[in-house]
């Protein structure tokens, strides 16, 4: 088959190299990719925003399967448009990814099918959403509506931080996405990433997860897309598993039907496990960034007619095999990331880096130029390892950047913790 992934983050690099795995790939194409997906597919400079574009493309190269990586192209409707031009694509529509583009629909959805989430307001103007928070107790989460590459949401401690958030938000400071919020009640308990496989009317869970997305050890500092992820996440027993499947999962499949909009691809449930048990925090239409980098890891079965299956409907006898290994992904991001920073500095011994026993290294933003790895963006690399348990995988990991010499990076050196701290 020739495979067309789109996206060029951590993510697809993970993905890229799955997926050229399969016996299944006659050829493999990324757009646009990095340094590091050009070793597993061809990276052709498409510009992913312009759907006649890929489409075109698909038509000339003869795509038989279309992989869409991240968030954007799937709001932008990329997987409805490839429909309609006889392609067929893995991930869900414009309508069913609004589970991620609107934070205002999912809460609404949850709120008509008694799905468990924090309790929430929907707010259109700063002087209402101050008002209301003005009377709620502090902390309080302030969340912008729409896509905001994972910065868009604000845990405030104070009422102050609350207001401020407001005003950041309405005020611009995160362009269209912050043209309304959604303020919330914040929930106390351990955060962690759940996946399922979708295929409009089944879903296949798949292995749990846990990202840290702080910028700074000790979960401080500002939010970020992730610092880093482990798998499997040892506060998702089997049994809150089956509660998120029953609860979540399957009711969100069927209300998405009942409109319309059947879920096909990937739904990612973030879920935080109070005492009353487990409650959605938020869904992600897509694999996370960087929990995508450690399931792939994990995962011993073939990937490839996993999500074929998805976009025919055909999941309801399907099943996947997981290596029994934890993984554990450490990102090296640009220093001053998830702020300002600067690109184009040099990353050297990364092929030593990746000669240890069970390190594989997935980049994000990079470039090759003349022969040298340069840093492109905030979130550079995914030093990831596999290990016994999480502290075996912990400590290969953070051998393997400390071969990596790059003085504009910069890493988290507690990824893992919570699991780590269980183990012993």
């Amino acid at each position: 088959m020739n495979i067309l992934l789109l996206g060029s983050g951590g993510r697809e690099h993970a993905l890229a190299w799955k997926i050229a795995a399969s016996p299944l790939v006659t050829k493999l194409w990324c757009a646009p990719g990095n340094a590091g997906v050009a070793r597993e597919a061809e990276c052709v400079a498409l510009d992913i925003t312009d759907h006649a574009a890929v489409i075109e493309f698909c038509r000339s190269n003869a795509v038989d399967f279309v992989v869409v990586g991240p968030d954007a192209p799937i709001a932008a409707g990329i997987v409805d448009d490839l429909n309609t031009a006889g392609f067929k694509a893995f991930g869900p529509t414009r309508a069913a990814g609004q589970l991620e583009s609107s934070k205002n629909f999912t809460k609404a959805l949850c709120r008509a099918n008694n799905i468990p989430t924090a309790a929430y307001q929907h707010f259109t103007d700063a002087k209402a959403a101050k008002a209301y928070i003005r009377g709620q107790d502090a902390p309080i989460v302030v969340k912008a509506d729409g896509l905001a590459a994972g910065k868009g949401v604000v845990v405030a401690m104070t009422e102050a931080e609350a207001l401020a958030a407001v005003d950041m938000m309405f005020g611009g400071g995160l362009g269209d996405a912050g043209a309304e919020v959604v303020v919330e009640e914040f929930m106390q308990g351990e955060e962690a990433s759940f996946f399922a496989l979708c295929d409009g009317d089944h879903a296949l869970p798949l292995a749990t997860a846990q990202d840290h997305k702080r910028a700074f050890d000790g979960d401080k500092g500002p939010n970020t897309g992730g610092m880093g992820a482990y798998s499997p996440a040892p506060v998702m027993t089997d049994a809150i598993c089956a509660r998120v499947m029953d609860e979540m999962i399957m009711p969100t499949l069927r209300a998405l039907k009942a409109m319309g909009a059947p879920y096909k691809g990937v739904l990612y449930a973030g879920v935080m496990v109070t005492e009353q048990g487990p409650k959605l925090v938020e869904y992600n239409a897509r694999f996370g960034d960087p929990e995508c980098q450690v399931l792939m890891l994990r995962m011993m079965s073939d990937i490839l007619p996993a999500l074929i299956a998805c976009a025919d409907g055909q999941l309801k006898n399907f099943s996947l095999r997981w290596f029994d290994d934890a993984a554990l992904t450490v990102i090296m991001a640009t220093k001053g990331y998830p702020g300002d920073y600067g690109k184009g500095s040099v990353i050297e011994g990364l092929d030593g880096a990746a000669e240890i026993d069970g390190v594989e290294i997935f980049h994000a933003g990079t470039i090759a130029t003349d022969g040298k790895i340069l840093a492109n963006g905030g979130r550079v690399l995914n030093v990831c390892a596999l290990g016994k348990t999480v502290t075996e995988a912990q400590r290969r990991a953070y051998v393997a950047v400390d071969r990596i010499h790059w003085p504009e990076g910069f890493c988290r050196r507690d990824i893992g913790w919570q699991a780590v701290m269980r183990e012993k």
